[in-house]
C-alpha cells in the first residue's frame, strides 16, 4: 500500500483528540461509533473559522438557511441526477429529529413502524417512545450472497397495519447500496398498502466504485409522493457534532404541511451546522473521494486480515459507509453468556457494537468501523485473533 498522511495518526493521537469514539471505552481500540478518525475537511474548517471570526454564531439566518438549501439541492443534482428545488429542503437537527417529525406528524396514529433488520440501532429506541410498535423484518440472502429486503414479509408487515417503513440506504449496518431495480420493487409494495416511507440517506455520499446512490424519492412520481427522505453530510464529513441534517419533501401534500411544521423541524439545528453542510457540498467533494479511496483500501484489509488471523469470522465488504458487519457465528463456544462484543471488550481491548443491539437478525454478529488508519485496522484484528487463539488453547 502506498504511504498516506492518514497512516501517521497514532492511538495516541485519537486519544489526545478526546472524541467520544476515543474515550468513552479507555484503553481500548476504539471501532464501536461511526465516526471516522481522519479530521475534517480544509474547506469546512475554513468555513467554520470564518464563522467565529465574523462572528456567525446566533440563531439560523434566513440567508444561511437558503444558502444551505442551495447548495443541498445543486448537490443532489450534480450526485445523484435528482432535481429537489431548495424551497423543499428544510434544515433539521439530524437524521433521527427528522424521523421523529415523521412520526409525529405524518404517521397514521399508534400505526407500527416497519424495520429491515439489522438496523441502525436509535430506531428501536425513538419508536416505542412515541407509542409504536417496531415490527423487525430480518433481510434475507440472495442468490448472490447478498443481503435484501423481504418484500413479502414487508408486505405482511403493511397487512397488519403498519403504515411506516424505514430505508436506510446506503444500509448501516450491512453496506448494502440498493439497487434502482431494488427500489424499483419495494416502492410497488409500498404504493399497494398505501404505506409511507421514510428514507435515511445519511450515508448517501459513501458509495465505493461499482455502486451507485439512487434516491429513493427520485425513482417516480409514485415514489415522491410517499417519501420523507434524511440525509446529512455529518457522516461523510466527519462533522456529526454539528447538529445539522436536511429534511426533503417530495410531494404536494408533504410541502403544504411543512407551511405550519418549518420552524419545529429547524429548531434545533446548530448555525456552525449549516455552515458546514453548505461548504461541504459546495467544495468538500476533493477530500471525500480521497478519504473514500483510503476507506475502500481498508475493505480489502480487512478482508485479508480476517482471512489470515480470524478465518472463522465472515465478512462482506460494504459497497456502501465506512461500517464492516461481521459475522461471528462461526467462532468458537467460548465466550459463555457474553456477547461477542463483551468478550472482545474484555479479553481483546477493542471496542466493537454488539450486533443483537442491530435487532434479532444481529445476533453474533458484530459492527465495527472502517474509517480509521490501515495500521489500526490491523491492530484490531491481531488482539481479536490473540483474544480467540488465547482461549481457544
Amino acid at each position: 500500500m502506498a504511504s498516506h498522511r492518514f497512516d501517521d495518526i497514532t492511538v495516541e493521537d485519537l486519544v489526545a483528540r478526546g472524541s467520544m469514539k476515543w474515550t468513552r471505552m479507555p484503553d481500548h481500540l476504539a471501532a464501536f461509533v461511526a465516526e471516522m478518525d481522519f479530521g475534517i475537511a480544509p474547506e469546512v474548517a475554513d468555513a467554520l473559522h470564518q464563522a467565529i471570526d465574523t462572528p456567525q454564531l446566533g440563531y439560523l439566518p434566513p440567508g444561511v438557511k437558503t444558502d444551505m438549501a442551495q447548495a443541498t439541492s445543486d448537490f443532489l443534482h450534480t450526485r445523484y441526477a435528482w432535481d429537489v428545488v431548495p424551497e423543499r429542503i428544510y434544515p433539521t437537527a439530524d437524521v433521527l429529529s427528522a424521523y421523529d417529525l415523521v412520526l409525529e406528524r405524518f404517521a397514521k396514529p399508534g400505526a407500527p413502524v416497519i424495520l429491515p433488520t439489522p438496523a441502525y440501532m436509535p430506531f428501536f429506541t425513538i419508536t416505542p417512545m412515541r407509542g409504536r410498535d417496531v415490527i423487525e423484518v430480518p433481510m434475507v440472502t440472495g442468490e448472490n450472497g447478498r443481503a435484501e429486503m423481504d418484500l413479502e414479509g414487508i408486505a405482511r408487515a403493511f397487512g397488519s397495519g403498519a403504515h411506516v417503513l424505514i430505508l436506510c440506504n446506503p444500509h448501516n449496518p450491512l453496506g448494502r447500496v440498493y439497487t434502482r431495480d431494488e427500489l424499483v420493487a419495494l416502492s410497488q409494495v409500498v404504493e399497494a398498502h398505501g404505506g409511507l416511507v421514510f428514507s435515511d440517506e445519511i450515508h448517501a455520499p459513501l458509495t465505493f466504485p461499482g455502486h451507485h446512490h439512487v434516491p429513493y424519492a427520485s425513482i417516480s412520481e409514485t415514489t415522491a409522493n410517499h417519501t420523507i427522505t434524511a440525509t446529512s453530510a455529518s457522516k461523510a464529513w466527519n462533522i456529526p457534532g454539528l447538529k445539522c441534517a436536511q429534511l426533503i419533501v417530495s410531494s404536494e401534500i408533504h410541502q403544504e404541511a411543512m407551511k405550519d411544521l418549518a420552524f419545529v423541524v429547524s429548531h434545533g439545528t446548530a448555525t456552525p451546522g449549516v455552515i458546514a453542510n453548505t461548504a461541504a457540498y459546495r467544495d468538500g467533494g476533493p477530500w471525500l473521494d480521497d478519504v473514500m479511496s483510503y476507506i475502500d483500501t481498508n475493505r480489502t484489509l480487512l478482508a485479508d486480515l480476517l482471512a489470515t488471523h480470524l478465518p472463522e469470522i465472515t465478512y462482506r465488504a460494504p459497497e456502501g459507509t465506512y461500517i464492516a458487519w461481521l459475522d461471528a457465528t462461526g467462532l468458537p463456544d467460548i465466550k459463555g453468556e457474553r456477547s461477542w462484543a463483551q468478550f472482545f471488550s474484555e479479553q481483546a481491548h477493542v471496542g466493537l457494537t454488539d450486533g443483537a443491539a442491530c435487532g434479532v437478525a444481529g445476533v453474533g454478529h458484530l459492527r465495527m468501523m472502517l474509517a480509521t488508519p490501515h495500521h489500526i485496522v490491523e491492530k484490531i484484528v491481531l488482539a481479536m485473533a490473540e483474544a480467540i487463539n488465547r482461549h481457544r488453547s
